[in-house]
């Protein structure tokens, strides 16, 4: 990496940690017990709304899975019969030419 792409990032990396450090102060500052019961608990709706749909969407899949495995035992079993009858048809019109 080149000087200048470093000095850069270096520079970034100081602001975003005065900007963190400034942002910690000030939130130890305001924030009470009150507030923080607050956000624990709105956050604690969110990602039990999140994890339900997340659990609905992998039941969701697991159905889809065994929908697909269906199919493809049907496919494949219909592939056994059309080869079945194709060897029957060899048999039969072996005799003939066209």
């Amino acid at each position: 990496m080149d000087d200048k792409t470093f000095e850069l990032l270096e520079k970034m990396y100081s602001d975003f940690n005065k900007r963190f450090d400034t942002l910690e102060v000030k939130i130890n500052q305001k924030a009470d017990k009150t507030d923080i019961v607050r956000i624990e608990n709105e956050h604690g709706k969110k990602l039990d709304a999140l994890f339900d749909g997340y659990k609905q969407t992998y039941e969701k899949l697991q159905e889809h899975d065994k929908r697909f495995d269906d199919v493809e035992t049907k496919l494949d079993n219909l592939s056994i019969q059309v080869n079945g009858h194709e060897s029957k048809l060899k048999v039969l019109g072996g005799g003939r030419k066209k």
